[in-house]
């Protein structure tokens, strides 16, 4: 897994799982909590997440939102939608152009 960025956008890649959750707390709460505004978490690049790697989503955006800040999420892979979906947590995040639910399978 990698993050690069600021405090306004950090773009995540490789697999975002049990192995690379606590760097990956470490850093978006590091984001969070130094900057104002959005912050746009771009998922380009992300090839994988699991259970704990969609927790440390949920709990930056539950960070985020205690500071007055916004968590978006930007260029969502269509497999990592589907799970979106699924959990109905879609509705919860702020998701950069919406999630095509019309591309998606029914879960």
């Amino acid at each position: 897994m990698h993050i690069r960025g600021d405090h306004a956008e950090l773009v995540v890649g490789g697999r975002l799982d049990v192995r690379s959750a606590a760097d990956a707390r470490t850093v978006l709460h590091a984001a969070v909590d130094g900057g104002v505004g959005d912050l746009v978490l771009d998922l380009s690049e992300l090839d994988s997440w699991d259970a704990t790697g969609l927790g440390v989503i949920m709990g930056a955006h539950r960070r985020a939102g205690r500071l007055g800040r916004r968590l978006v999420l930007r260029g969502v892979p269509p497999q990592l939608q589907r799970l979106l979906v699924a959990t109905r947590l879609h509705r919860i995040l702020a998701i950069e152009g919406g999630v095509g639910l019309e591309s998606l399978p029914r879960v």
